[in-house]
C-alpha cells in the first residue's frame, strides 16, 4: 500500500468518526463572520476567535477547499483574508485593490444566477463594498489580515448561525469548483476521474514553510516527463488528493489531541473509564513523524487503542534531553507494559479491552526541503513487531555501567545529541542520520553505518568517551552486524555481546581499548589531576594507528608505575596490565578498521567504568565494617 492509498484510507477512517471535512472543503482557522442583511449591507460583525493559551485564535470551521497561492493572485470561494474579501490589509497593500478585485469578480460570476437569499445578498454586498467603508462600524483595526466567512442576518439552523457557505444553494457551486478538471486513471484510485493539477498544502511538517509544503508537485520543466504540466506527471484524483491532504493535515495538527475512553481496570478506579490521551504526531531529529491504524477488520476502539500505543512507544523515543517519563502518571503505566506483552505476541492489555499485535500500523517520517516535504522514510507493520523491535534496540544500545542519566533507556533524540551533535545541540544533528536512526529502530534493521562513523569523529574531536554514552552507540551498531554474521553461520544470538567489561574478549582493539584506559589510570594515579592527560592528547590518534602511538605511552606508564612502586599503590595497575597484554601480539597493529576504532572505545569504556566500580565496592565493604 502506497503513502497516498494510506492516508486516503484513514480520511474514511475520519469520515466515519465524523472527523473530516466533506470534499471539497478544508477546515481553516475563521476569525470573523461579516453578518449582512438581505440588501448587502453589514449589519454586524460576529467574532469567532477562542482562548487558547495566552492568545486568542480563530475557530476551526468546514470552508471552501483553500486555493493554493505561490505568487499569483487566486481568491478563494465564499470566505478569504480580509485583504481579498474586504480589501484591506494591515501590510503595505502593495496589490491589495488586484486581490479584493480577484475577489469581487470570481463571485460575481458564480453568483449571478443564483436566486438564494444567502447568495444574492452576498452579490449585492461585493457590488457595493469599497474599502473605504472598514473606516466606519460595525468593522474593526483587530480585523486586518483575519480570515473571515459571511452569514446572512438571522439565518440559523437548530438555533445554530449558518454561514452563507454552508446554505444548501452553495454546495453545488462548491462542488463544481472542486471537479473541474481533465480527467485520466488515477494512480490511487485506479479509476477514471478528474485529475488534481496542483496538490494540496501540508502543514505542521517542523521546519518547513508555515503556509504549507507540498508532498507533490511538479513547478518546473526539469521535474516533467512526456510533456506533461504539473499534476498530469503523477496523475492523482482530485478526490483522493482532497483525501490524502486532509487526513495529513490532520494527523499534522499541533493541538490535535485524540481521547481513547477504556472500561476502567485494576490500575485505577473501576467505576469510570479508562482515558487515554495521545497524539498521532512525534518529532525525531529533523523529522516530523505522524502515524495511523490500518483499521481493516478492526473495531474503533482496537485500532485507537493500538495508535495510543504506538504513541506511547514514540513519546519513549522522542523525548528530548533531559526530559523524563512521569513514573507517577497511573495511566501510562498500562501502556509500558503493553510493550512487553506485544512483543511476545500476546494481545495488550488496557483496561479490560485487548489490543491485538497483528493491527497494522504505517509510519511516516517527513523532512522540510524548501517548498516541498522529504519522504524520510514510510514504514508498515504490525503492532507486535514495531514494539518487538524497539524492545530490540533497547537491548542493543544497553551497556554495563549505564551512563550518567541513562534511565530505563535514552530516546532516539538524545543518544544523537550526545553522541553526533556538536556542542550537544538539538540543531546539530545530521539530519539524515536522524531518519536513518529512526528507520532502524522502528524496522529492526542494522543501524545505519554514519552513526558509527560519526560517534568515532565527535570522540577523535574531544568529546568524552569515559562518559559511556558513544561507547553504547558504538555497541548497538556493532551487537547488530555480529548478530548478522551469526545468524549467517546458524550459531545462536549472544545478547549480552561486549555489554559488559569481558576479560577473555581476544579482539587487539578490544584490548588496546582497556590497555589506554590502565595507562590513564597509572598517570592519574602518579600525578593526579593535570592539565591535559594521555587521552585528551592521544586518544583519537590511539584508537586510529596504535603501533605509532602506543610504544610512547608505555614508556610513560612504566615511568608512573616506578614512582607508584616506591609508595606500595602499583600492585592493582600492573595486574591488569599482565592480563591485558598477554593478549596482544607483540606486533602492533600500525592501524585500526572503524569497526575496529569502535572496539576500542568500548574496550575504554569497560575498564575505566570498572575501575570506579571497584572503588565504590570497596567503600561501600567500608561502611559496612564501619557499622
Amino acid at each position: 500500500m502506497t503513502v497516498l492509498q494510506a492516508l486516503a484510507g484513514y480520511y474514511d477512517r475520519m469520515a466515519r468518526r465524523g472527523e473530516a471535512e466533506p470534499p471539497g472543503f478544508s477546515r481553516k482557522l475563521i476569525d470573523f463572520a461579516v453578518v449582512i442583511d438581505g440588501a448587502g449591507n453589514p449589519v454586524s460583525v460576529m467574532p469567532l476567535c477562542q482562548q487558547s493559551g495566552k492568545k486568542m485564535i480563530g475557530r476551526a470551521i468546514d470552508v471552501p477547499a483553500e486555493m493554493k497561492r505561490t505568487v499569483a493572485v487566486v481568491p478563494n470561494f465564499l470566505w478569504d483574508k480580509t485583504a481579498y474579501s474586504l480589501g484591506v490589509t494591515a501590510g503595505d497593500g502593495k496589490r491589495t485593490a488586484q486581490e479584493q478585485q480577484a475577489f469581487r469578480a470570481l463571485h460575481l460570476e458564480l453568483l449571478a444566477g443564483s436566486d438564494d437569499a444567502g447568495l444574492v445578498a452576498l452579490r449585492r454586498f461585493l457590488e457595493s463594498w469599497t474599502a473605504e467603508r472598514f473606516a466606519a462600524a460595525p468593522f474593526a483595526p483587530d480585523m486586518l489580515d483575519a480570515n473571515i466567512v459571511f452569514r446572512l442576518d438571522g439565518d440559523t439552523v437548530d438555533g445554530a448561525p449558518r454561514f452563507i457557505h454552508e446554505r444548501p444553494a452553495a454546495l453545488p457551486l462548491i462542488e463544481a469548483r472542486s471537479i473541474a478538471g481533465d480527467g485520466g486513471i488515477c494512480l490511487v484510485s485506479g479509476v477514471e476521474t478528474p485529475l488534481a493539477r496542483l496538490h494540496p498544502a501540508i502543514r505542521g511538517v517542523d521546519g518547513a514553510q508555515t503556509a504549507g509544503a507540498a508532498l507533490v508537485s511538479f513547478n518546473a520543466a526539469a521535474y516533467e516527463s512526456y510533456g506533461r504540466e504539473q499534476g498530469a506527471n503523477a496523475p492523482t484524483g482530485q478526490v483522493a488528493a482532497f483525501k490524502y491532504g486532509a487526513a495529513l493535515n490532520r494527523l499534522l495538527d499541533r493541538d490535535s489531541r485524540y481521547r481513547l475512553e477504556l472500561i476502567g481496570g485494576a490500575h485505577v478506579d473501576p467505576t469510570r473509564p479508562l482515558q487515554i490521551l495521545y497524539r498521532q504526531r512525534a518529532r525525531l531529529g529533523d523529522a516530523t513523524i505522524v502515524f495511523w491504524a490500518d483499521s481493516s477488520g478492526l473495531e474503533e476502539v482496537e485500532a485507537a487503542a493500538g495508535e495510543a500505543v504506538m504513541a506511547s512507544t514514540l513519546n519513549a523515543l522522542d523525548r528530548p534531553a533531559g526530559q523524563v517519563e512521569d513514573d507517577d502518571d497511573a495511566y501510562a503505566a498500562p501502556l509500558r507494559d503493553a510493550l512487553t506483552q506485544l512483543a511476545d505476541g500476546r494481545p495488550a492489555h488496557i483496561g479490560d479491552g485487548e489490543v491485538p499485535p497483528e493491527v497494522r500500523l504505517h509510519v511516516l517520517g517527513l523532512s522540510p526541503n524548501a517548498a516541498r516535504l522529504s519522504v524520510r522514510f514510510w514504514l508498515t507493520n504490525t503492532l507486535g513487531a514495531f514494539a518487538s523491535n524497539v524492545m530490540r534496540h533497547a537491548e542493543d544500545i544497553a551497556i554495563a555501567p549505564p551512563p550518567h542519566r541513562w534511565g530505563a533507556g535514552p530516546s532516539i533524540n538524545r543518544l544523537l545529541v550526545k553522541t553526533t551533535a556538536a556542542q550537544e545541540k538539538w540543531e546539530n544533528i545530521p539530519p539524515l542520520l536522524a531518519g536513518e536512526m529512526a528507520r532502524a529502530v522502528l524496522m529492526g534493521s542494522r543501524y545505519p553505518r554514519t552513526l558509527l562513523t560519526t560517534a568515532m569523529m565527535r570522540l577523535r574531536a574531544g568529546d568524552d568517551p569515559g562518559g559511556g554514552w558513544h561507547a553504547a552507540v558504538i555497541r548497538g551498531v556493532l551487537a547488530r552486524e555480529h548478530r548478522e554474521r551469526l545468524k549467517q553461520k546458524n550459531l545462536p544470538d549472544e545478547k549480552d555481546w561486549l555489554m559488559s567489561l569481558d576479560r577473555n574478549e581476544t579482539n587487539p582493539a578490544y584490548r588496546l581499548g582497556r590497555l589506554f584506559a590502565v595507562l590513564e589510570a597509572a598517570q592519574y594515579n602518579a600525578l593526579g589531576r593535570v592539565n591535559s592527560t594521555i587521552r585528551d592528547r592521544f586518544f583519537g590518534a590511539a584508537s586510529a594507528t596504535p603501533a605509532t602511538v602506543f610504544p610512547l605511552l608505555l614508556r610513560g606508564g612504566q615511568n608512573h608505575l616506578a614512582s607508584l612502586r616506591k609508595e606500595g599503590k602499583a600492585g592493582g595497575i600492573e595486574r591488569d596490565l599482565e592480563e591485558i597484554m598477554s593478549g596482544i601480539a607483540t606486533e602492533l597493529p600500525r592501524s585500526l578498521r572503524l569497526e575496529d576504532q569502535g572496539r576500542f572505545a568500548i574496550g575504554y569504556y569497560h575498564q575505566r567504568a570498572a575501575r570506579f566500580v571497584k572503588k565504590d565496592a570497596v567503600a561501600t565493604e567500608d561502611q559496612g565494617e564501619d557499622q
